[in-house]
């Protein structure tokens, strides 16, 4: 009897990672790794965006998860990404690894449809001069589509004491989470402001997903933000 199962192709994801060490990269991503490799993905890192430029490559790539904060990057970089995107393959990621990356370069930040701002913290007069300065309680609030969604479905809105994000964004974002900041007496605004906590995006054939919380891995190991990166990562993919 002629055996007609074949074992379906080895799923490719690219890990691109680097930038402030603050928001640790490399720490950050090897929490997801194991996840990818049970999925099916080979993964393959690089510590540079140069990859981007490595069109032949990029084609054959599923899921690209990006966690590089600030850093630069050459346009024909960027312009390597946004047509590997545009062609169908996936970008994720989560915090400033991909909503402060490349920060002034115009296309990336098209591409992304998000741009940390500020994380507004603690009162000046309890700052010690650490990043738990910025650490505030916040809710990560579920917008209405959220609960259809593969993302976030059967989840709920969920507190944090992290960074909470301040996002320059555009409406094209499909939007499954916000966080409003608040306006509080030492504060310069004079009204609560809303930014996307968790959004997708459609680039050509390409599907984006893009995650604020996970400043550091203990925040990335929080349930709800772990299922929703690692559901993101799925989602995104080709």
């Amino acid at each position: 009897m002629t055996d007609t199962t074949t074992t379906p192709p080895t799923k490719r994801a690219l890990v691109v990672r680097g930038g402030w060490e603050g928001h640790q990269p490399v720490e950050g991503t090897e929490l997801f790794i194991p996840f990818l490799n049970e999925n099916g993905y080979e993964v393959r890192v690089e510590d540079s965006p140069a990859v981007y430029l490595d069109a032949g490559y990029l084609d054959a790539v599923d899921i690209i998860v990006q966690s590089t904060t600030m850093s630069t990057v050459e346009q024909d970089q960027v312009a390597g990404l946004r047509r590997a995107v545009e062609g169908g393959t996936g970008l994720a990621g989560w915090h400033g690894g991909i909503a402060d990356s490349y920060r002034a370069n115009a296309d990336y930040l098209q591409l992304i449809g998000g741009q940390f701002a500020a994380h507004p913290g603690k009162h000046p007069d309890v700052r010690v001069g650490e990043q738990s300065d910025n650490y505030v309680r916040h809710t990560i609030e579920l917008t209405p589509a959220a609960a259809e969604h593969p993302i976030t479905r059967g989840l709920f809105d969920f507190e944090l004491v992290t960074e909470q994000y301040w996002v320059l964004y555009d409406d094209y974002n499909d939007v499954l989470a916000t966080t409003t900041q608040a306006a509080r007496e030492w504060d310069p605004w004079s009204r609560p402001v809303t930014s996307p906590a968790v959004w997708t995006r459609q680039w050509g054939a390409g599907r984006i997903f893009v995650a604020t919380p996970g400043h550091r891995v203990e925040v990335l190991q929080d349930p709800n933000v772990r299922t929703i990166v690692e559901r993101g990562l799925l989602w995104a993919s080709r």
